[in-house]
């Protein structure tokens, strides 16, 4: 594999990875540690990610647990959590902190799937600007070194190739999204 190829599926996986990320902190309804990964908390003064400061876990499907390492930032914790875009209240009972996920309404589901749908379509663009830059460089390298029309041809196929490969994978993760957001 030449070395444009390469790196542009690099590109490709990081943008990938990037959708995978953005699509766990999209709450479904369903307990997941990683839902709490973009909070910070202001511990003595400094703002912290909530998971170096405390221990997140997962008891039952709709529940989550932290407990913290220091019990004198639990009502730390529970500012951050009540701040936070994720419209959920925090229990606290003896230096642990329960968040319950209530079940999302069907017009609140619906509004998650524009979301979702949203995220992916600009992954899909974001792979295409990558397609886009990178047989920009093959025009031009070939041009500049004297490649054969063949090696070309041959290097904007695999670019392309990778292109519909990774937004199947965006597809695919879409659909999972979509039937784990859908189901009751």
């Amino acid at each position: 594999m030449d070395e444009i190829t390469r790196v542009t599926e690099e590109k490709m996986k990081k943008s990938l990875e990037a959708l995978k990320k953005d699509f766990a902190s999209i709450r479904t309804g369903r307990a997941s540690p990683s839902l709490l990964d973009h909070i910070n908390v202001e511990y003595y003064g400094t703002s912290v990610p909530l998971k170096q400061i405390a221990n997140v876990s997962v008891p039952e499907p709709r529940q989550l647990v932290i407990q913290p390492y220091d019990k004198n930032s639990t009502k730390d914790i529970e500012k951050a959590i009540q701040k936070s875009d994720l419209g959920l209240n925090p229990n606290s009972e003896g230096g642990v902190i329960r968040l319950n996920m209530p079940q999302p309404t069907q017009e609140r589901r619906n509004e998650l799937v524009k979301i979702v749908k949203k995220e992916a379509e600009n992954s899909k663009v974001a792979l295409r600007n990558i397609r886009k830059d990178s047989i920009t460089e093959v025009k031009t390298r070939s041009e500049s070194e004297k490649w054969s029309e063949d090696k070309k041809k041959k290097d904007e196929e695999e670019i392309q190739a990778l292109t519909n490969k990774y937004i199947a994978e965006i597809d695919k993760l879409l659909a999972t999204k979509e039937s784990e957001i859908m189901s009751i």
